[in-house]
């Protein structure tokens, strides 16, 4: 047994205020809908430029502390000018960062120190359904593949049952993994 005094956990999340939210939000459902939003902007070719400053929740209109705003486009090797990741490697990242900042606050929660976290997020696709060389291949990924390495005072099993808790909650896991109703219209 160690004599060292513990330390206490921080892995940078408050984990307090979350589940004061939490405990807020119960009294008032109708303010946990949010409304994300984002701009996306043509520049050239296949390049465009995204941003995302105001959304909608607690019932009135927010705004992040500064626009945020993301780069696409498509690599040389599809006759593009590849000045950006593509749309898909996009919500490659997205899902990444949903999901390892679930572990950050599942593991604050559990107080279990963090001291290093990577998620390598691979999707596998055949192109030849978006070049429209085969109607019976799909357009997107056929799969996707999360693998971590995590570095923490935890066992094994423990931090297997982080990423497990993260995965549960995390909103781009759900949207990426249950159908979701996309409109598109032209105004």
């Amino acid at each position: 047994m160690s004599t060292a005094t513990a330390k206490a956990v921080d892995n940078g999340v408050n984990v307090e205020a979350l589940l004061g939210a939490r405990e807020a939000l119960a009294g008032a459902p109708e303010a946990a809908k949010f409304q994300w939003r984002a701009t996306t902007r043509w520049e050239h070719g296949t390049h465009t430029r995204s941003s995302t400053l105001s959304f909608f929740g607690l019932g009135e209109e927010q705004a992040h502390r500064q626009e945020h705003v993301y780069e696409a486009d498509h690599p040389e090797v599809f006759a593009s000018e590849d000045k950006a990741a593509t749309p898909v490697e996009i919500v490659l990242a997205g899902l990444g960062a949903c999901l390892t900042a679930g572990v950050a606050a599942v593991a604050q929660h559990r107080e279990i120190q963090l001291r290093s976290v990577t998620a390598v997020i691979e999707g596998g696709m055949d192109i030849q359904g978006i070049l429209g060389m085969d109607a019976d291949v799909r357009n997107g990924f056929d799969g996707i593949k999360v693998t971590y390495e995590i570095d923490a005072d935890a066992s094994p099993e423990d931090v297997r049952a982080l990423v497990a808790q993260s995965q549960k909650r995390s909103a781009v896991y759900d949207i990426i993994t249950n159908p979701t109703q996309v409109t598109v219209e032209v105004a």
